[in-house]
């Protein structure tokens, strides 16, 4: 199950929810009092106990309400769905106090004795105390609906204004990491070697070196066009990959292999530029290349339960000091944060002696 949302609000939003209900509630109280013991004449200390019960179940029951809001998720819903779903709440916190208001000295505040009386004198006795319930029930419906429509309401402009910082964190975020990125999206190595591959092959097999160039062409475009693409299909990350490993195979010759496992659902999703192509040369720099003897490097990703799962898997030497991941994978943690929410994560397990596996999670629709 995923993270409940209210495991992901932070401190100053439940202070900032308190304040709102204690001063709402206050203030409501306070304008009841002051016309119920100055324009009317109420006993003072008898309106002040009743109005601090009858708003203090009122404060409660909201609660309940935004307790069993939160856990239903109603924000997700449409103003279709929305609406009726108001209107039975309010109805339903309603009816308790409808029928307990009329039976205290604050129901005069909102009188209906101007309807009672209009009544037929035989009538006013049957039908006098189902309209004193029915009156207080409206006014207590139209309290709870106020309540959630502000409710509704600061929801909206909190969550536009965390989408907008976030949006803004990662604008700011991706502009001071502009050139780290492009100097560590292909590792100068990677650039030397191909080169060195490309010399040596012109002599001897001219039409394979244009090949490689053609190969080291679309990878080096791909690198220096990542910013201006942050999210990019699975499924092209791939094709760069490809060309990436192509390039490396001639320079590893069988001591690299590499094998596929990816789902056509898998490689229609979209993963930040560059991420694949960073947990791969992570695989070959501090794996293959270490190792004598080479080894395959496995790639694979597949959907469930809406989350993309993404996985290099290559080997490593033995009896090296296990590391838990350099700049290149704080980099890439801190983009998926920033891209996808907290549900995101990039995880390192290197719980085998002789074998790294690179995790990646993304959910999939946001």
């Amino acid at each position: 199950m995923d993270t409940p949302p209210h495991a992901l609000t932070p401190p100053h939003a439940s202070r900032s929810y308190w304040l709102c209900q204690l001063g709402g509630w206050g203030l409501y109280s306070a304008l009841q009092l002051c016309a119920g013991a100055l324009l009317m004449q109420l006993p003072w200390v008898r309106v002040s106990i009743e109005l601090a019960i009858l708003n203090g179940i009122g404060m409660i029951f909201t609660h309940r309400l935004h307790a069993y809001i939160r856990a239903h998720n109603w924000s997700s819903y449409g103003l279709r769905s929305l609406v009726p779903r108001i209107a039975v709440a309010s109805l339903l916190l309603a009816l308790p106090l409808g029928i307990v208001s009329p039976l205290t000295s604050v129901s005069s505040l909102q009188s209906s004795e101007s309807l009672i009386q209009e009544l037929p004198p035989d009538m006013q006795l049957h039908l006098g105390a189902i309209i004193r319930v029915l009156h207080q029930w409206i006014s207590w419906t139209a309290l709870f609906a106020v309540w959630l429509v502000i409710y509704f309401v600061a929801l909206s402009i909190r969550r536009r204004r965390n989408a907008e910082l976030r949006q803004s964190e990662l604008a700011r975020s991706l502009q001071q990491a502009e050139l780290r990125l492009l100097k560590a999206q292909l590792n100068p190595h990677f650039l030397f070697n191909a080169l060195n591959t490309v010399r040596s092959l012109i002599p001897n097999d001219p039409k394979v070196a244009q090949v490689v160039v053609t190969r080291f062409a679309n990878t080096l475009r791909y690198a220096l066009s990542a910013g201006q693409h942050e999210i990019v299909p699975l499924s092209k990350e791939l094709e760069i990959i490809r060309d990436y490993l192509q390039i490396e195979s001639l320079r590893f010759e069988d001591r690299l292999s590499v094998d596929y496992s990816v789902s056509e659902e898998a490689a229609a999703v979209g993963i930040p530029s560059m991420l694949l192509q960073t947990l791969v040369g992570n695989a070959i720099k501090h794996g293959i290349a270490q190792l004598p003897q080479g080894g395959r490097v496995k790639v694979a990703a597949v959907v469930r339960a809406g989350v993309l799962l993404l996985e290099v898997r290559s080997p490593r030497p033995t009896g090296v000091v296990p590391t838990r991941g350099g700049i290149g994978l704080r980099n890439s943690a801190e983009r998926l944060r920033l891209i996808f929410g907290p549900s995101a994560s990039i995880s390192l397990d290197l719980s085998q002696p002789d074998l790294a596996v690179a995790n990646v999670r993304i959910p999939v629709g946001q």
